[in-house]
C-alpha cells in the first residue's frame, strides 16, 4: 500500500512541529547548563543538541526519543577535559561513537540492558549531587572545587562570604523553577528552565546587577579539529570505552522507558545504538559534547504530542537556527542563573521514584554504594564497585538455600530444602540438619534445581550419621534426581534442571500440554475432559486436600455469600484466592438479585440469601460483576439481543432497575465503554436490591452484615472494588 504523503505531512505539521518547538525551548537552556557543568565551551552544548536532534533523531531506532548532551556524562567530560584538554576530549567522543557504532552493527544493544538499573540510577544520583554541590558555589558567587568532598568542605566558608547580586540571581532562578511546577498545566506549556533564565536575565538587566555574563564570542572562532590524546594508552582506551558504554546504556534505558509512554512503534535498540554512535562521531568531529538519549527532553517530546522522529530532527534544526541567528542573546544570561539551573537539575537527578523501584527488588544497597562511591572516589570506580556488588547479590540470590522444618502429628519431621545446592549453601544446610534430634524419622523433600559435589557430600554424610544414630531419612526429589544420581555414581547433569511446567489446575483444558480428546465416537469431548479431570484430581489434588474435606464433611461455615455471573470465565475461588468452605456461591445470568416482590417471581436467589444469612450466619454478601457481561448487553439493548429466548428475556427484566440507574447517573456520558459502566452500575444496584429484604437490611443496619461490590475486568485479570450507590450519593452530596 502506498502511504498517503499528504496525510503524513499534515500529521507532522499538526503534531511534530509544535512538539519540536517545545523540546527546543527545553533543550537550549539545558544544553548550555550541561556544557558549563562539563567544563566545556558553552557552544559545545549547542553543537551536541543540534547533532543529537538531527543525526541521532534521523538514524536512531526510536520514533520519539530525543538525544543531546546528557547531565549524566558531565562528570566524565570534566575529568577528560582536565586530563587531556578539550580537543582531545572531542577525539575521545568521536572514538566512543565508533565503538557504539560497532556494537550496534554487531547487535550488542540487548547486552547493555544487562547492567543493573540500580547501578545506573545510583550513578546518575551521584552525578546529580556532584553537579549540585559544584554549581552551588557558583550560585553563591564563588568557584567550584575539584571534588565533591572538597565542595562540601568549602561550602560553609562560601556561604559566609555571599556575593549579593550573584546570589540574588541564583536564588531567583531556583525560586522560579520551583514555583513553575505548581502552576496550572496550560501555563506550564512554556518550559520552566526557559522562564527561569528569562526572568533572571531580565531582572539583572533592569536593576543593573553585577553578575557574570555568558560569552559565546570565542567558542566558534577558536574551533579546531580534534586531536589524539597523549598519555597512557590504557587509560585512553578505558576513557573511550567508559564514554561509549555510559552514553549507550543511558540511551538504551531511556529508549526502553520512553517506549512505555507512547502507543506507537516499539524502538529498535540496535538501530538506536548505531544512530547514537554516528551522532557521537559527528559531535566529536564538530567540537560538541557527547550525546545520549535524555529522559527530560524525550518525556517533554511525548507529552507535547510528537508522533514521529521529525519532532526530534526539527528540534535540532531550531537549535541550529537559534545558535546562528540569535546566539548573541545568550550573553544576556547571567552565569549564576545557569549554575542555579544546574543545581536544580542535580537535585532532581536524585529521583525518589528510582529509589522506590530498587527498594521493591532489594537493590537499595547497590544504589547507595554506587552513589557514595562515585561521589567519593569517582565515576568509573563507583560504577565498577556497583556492578560487582550487584553481581554478588545476584549470585547470593541464585545460590540461597532455604530449609523449612515441620513436625507432623505422627512424630515424623518433614524437612524441605529449596534452592540451588552449591558449596555456598553448605554451611546453612549443615547447620539446619544438625539441629535435628537423633533417632528422628525424617521426610526430606529436595526441591532443588542443582547440586554440586560439596552439597552432596554434606547431605550424604549427614544422612549416614543420622541413620547410624537410629533415625530414618526418606528422600523425595521434586526435580531431577540429583541426590540419587550422585549416590549411585552416575554422571551428573552439567547444568541446572529446567523448570518443569506443571499441568496447573486453573488452566483451561484447551491450554493444557496434552488436552484429552474423545476416545470413542459416541462420547463427547466435555465428558472425556471431565472424566480425565476427575482422575487428575484423585491422583494429585485429593491427597493434599483430603484432611480439609474430612473436617468440612461435618458442617460448612462459610463467611461469605458470593453472588456472581454464570459466565464461564469467572472462577470465584481463583479471583478471590479462597478455598473449600469459604464461599457460599450463587451464580445466575447477570449476577442479578431480584427485588423483593418483583416479577417474574424467583425463589432460588431468595432461598440462598435467607439460608446464608439466617442459617449459616455469613458476615458478608458480595455481588461480583464482570466486564463485557452478555446479560448487561441484553439489558442495554432493551431485550433485543435476547432474541428468541423467552426465559432469558423474562429474567433480564430484573436488570431494568440497573438500566434506569445507569441512565440517571451516566446517561449524559455515553461512550464506547458504556457496557462496562453498566456492568459496574449493575453491581451497585444489586447491592441496593439486597436491602429490599427486611432481614438483610436489619443486619446491615446493626453492623452484623456487610455488603460488598466487586468488578472483575477479564482482559486485565484485575478485581476492583465497587462502592455502593448510597456511598456514591453521599460523596456527591458532600462535594
Amino acid at each position: 500500500m502506498i502511504p498517503d504523503t499528504k496525510s503524513s505531512w499534515l500529521s507532522t505539521l499538526r503534531h511534530d512541529v509544535p512538539a519540536s518547538l517545545v523540546v527546543f525551548l527545553v533543550a537550549v537552556p539545558l544544553s548550555l547548563g550541561i556544557a558549563m557543568a562539563s567544563g566545556a565551551p558553552l557552544a559545545a552544548g549547542l553543537i551536541a543538541a543540534v547533532v543529537g536532534g538531527i543525526v541521532a533523531g534521523a538514524l536512531g531506532g526510536s520514533a520519539v526519543q530525543v538525544s543531546g548532551p546528557a547531565a549524566g556524562l558531565s562528570l566524565v567530560v570534566v575529568d577528560l577535559v582536565q586530563t587531556y584538554g578539550w580537543r582531545a576530549t572531542c577525539m575521545i567522543t568521536l572514538l566512543a561513537g565508533a565503538v557504539q557504532l560497532l556494537l550496534g552493527v554487531f547487535k550488542a544493544a540487548r547486552a547493555a540492558l544487562a547492567v543493573s538499573p540500580a547501578v545506573i540510577h545510583g550513578m546518575l544520583a551521584a552525578v546529580g549531587v556532584i553537579i549540585a554541590l559544584a554549581q552551588l558555589h557558583v550560585v553563591l558567587g564563588g568557584s567550584s572545587q575539584r571534588s565533591a568532598v572538597a565542595n562540601l568542605i568549602e561550602l560553609p566558608g562560601q556561604i559566609a562570604n555571599l556575593h549579593g547580586h550573584k546570589v540574588a540571581v541564583g536564588l531567583l532562578t531556583i525560586t522560579v523553577l520551583a514555583l513553575w511546577t505548581r502552576l496550572p498545566k496550560r501555563v506550564k506549556v512554556v518550559p520552566a528552565p526557559l522562564v527561569a533564565l528569562l526572568v533572571a536575565a531580565l531582572t539583572a538587566w533592569v536593576f543593573e546587577w553585577d553578575v557574570t555574563r555568558v560569552d559565546l564570542s570565542h567558542s566558534v572562532t577558536e574551533w579546531a579539529f580534534p586531536v589524539l590524546p597523549h598519555g597512557d594508552w590504557h587509560l585512553i582506551v578505558g576513557a573511550v570505552l567508559l564514554v561509549a558504554l555510559l552514553a549507550g546504556c543511558e540511551s538504551l534505558l531511556c529508549c526502553v522507558a520512553v517506549d512505555g509512554m507512547h502507543p506507537g512503534r516499539r524502538a529498535d535498540l540496535d538501530q538506536e545504538l548505531t544512530g547514537q554512535g554516528v551522532a557521537n562521531m559527528v559531535t566529536g568531529a564538530l567540537g560538541g559534547l557527547p550525546v545520549a538519549g535524555v529522559i527530560v527532553r524525550s518525556t517533554a517530546n511525548v507529552q507535547a504530542g510528537a508522533h514521529t522522529r521529525w519532532s526530534a530532527i526539527l528540534h535540532g534544526v531550531w537549535v541550529l537556527v537559534f545558535a546562528i541567528g540569535f546566539g548573541w542573546t545568550i550573553k544576556l544570561i547571567p552565569l549564576e542563573a545557569l549554575a542555579a539551573l544546574l543545581v536544580f537539575i542535580g537535585v532532581q537527578m536524585v529521583n525518589l521514584g528510582h529509589i522506590r523501584k530498587v527498594h521493591g527488588h532489594g537493590e537499595v544497597p547497590v544504589y547507595v554504594v554506587t552513589m557514595v562511591t562515585v561521589i567519593i572516589l569517582g565515576l568509573a570506580e563507583g560504577v565498577v564497585v556497583g556492578l560487582i556488588l550487584a553481581a554478588l547479590l545476584a549470585l547470593r540470590r541464585l545460590t540461597w538455600v532455604t530449609v523449612l522444618k515441620r513436625e507432623d502429628g505422627d512424630g515424623r519431621l518433614h524437612v524441605t530444602v529449596s534452592g540451588s545446592l552449591t558449596f555456598l549453601g553448605v554451611p546453612r544446610l549443615t547447620h539446619e540438619l544438625r539441629t535435628i534430634a537423633p533417632a528422628t524419622a525424617v521426610d526430606l523433600d529436595l526441591n532443588i534445581d542443582f547440586m554440586d559435589n560439596a552439597a552432596f557430600e554434606a547431605l550424604h554424610s549427614w544422612r549416614l550419621d543420622h541413620e547410624r544414630m537410629g533415625g530414618t531419612v526418606d528422600i523425595d526429589e521434586l526435580h531431577d534426581e540429583w541426590y540419587t544420581l550422585a549416590a549411585s555414581g552416575a554422571r551428573m547433569f552439567p547444568v541446572k534442571s529446567p523448570p518443569k511446567v506443571p499441568d496447573r489446575w486453573w488452566l483451561p483444558w484447551s491450554h493444557r500440554r496434552r488436552p484429552v480428546r474423545p476416545s470413542a465416537p459416541d462420547s463427547t469431548e466435555a465428558e472425556c475432559l471431565l472424566t480425565a479431570g476427575a482422575r487428575e484430581f484423585h491422583r494429585r489434588t485429593a491427597p493434599l486436600v483430603r484432611p480439609i474435606f474430612t473436617e468440612l464433611a461435618r458442617k460448612q461455615q462459610p463467611s461469605h455469600l458470593f453472588i456472581t455471573c454464570a459466565d464461564s470465565r469467572i472462577v470465584p475461588s481463583l479471583i478471590t484466592a479462597s478455598g473449600p468452605g469459604d464461599l457460599f456461591t450463587v451464580r445466575n445470568i447477570g449476577n442479578l438479585v431480584p427485588r423483593r416482590g418483583s416479577e417474574p417471581h424467583d425463589d432460588s436467589v431468595v432461598a440462598a440469601i435467607e439460608y446464608a444469612t439466617q442459617v449459616l450466619g455469613v458476615h458478608t454478601i458480595t455481588v461480583c460483576g464482570h466486564s463485557g457481561c452478555g446479560a448487561m448487553a441484553g439489558v442495554l439493548s432493551g431485550g433485543v439481543q435476547a432474541g428468541s429466548l423467552p426465559g432469558l428475556r423474562r429474567w433480564l427484566r430484573h436488570g431494568n432497575h440497573s438500566l434506569a440507574t445507569f441512565i440517571e447517573t451516566e446517561g449524559d456520558r455515553l461512550h464506547s465503554g458504556a457496557l462496562d459502566v453498566l456492568c459496574r452500575v449493575n453491581v451497585q444496584q444489586q447491592l441496593e436490591n439486597l436491602r429490599t429484604y427486611r432481614k438483610v437490611d436489619e443486619q446491615v443496619r446493626a453492623g452484623k452484615l456487610e455488603l460488598v461490590g466487586l468488578f472483575f475486568d477479564i482482559g486485565s485479570a484485575r478485581v476492583h472494588m465497587v462502592p455502593p450507590l448510597r456511598a456514591t450519593a453521599e460523596r456527591t452530596m458532600s462535594v
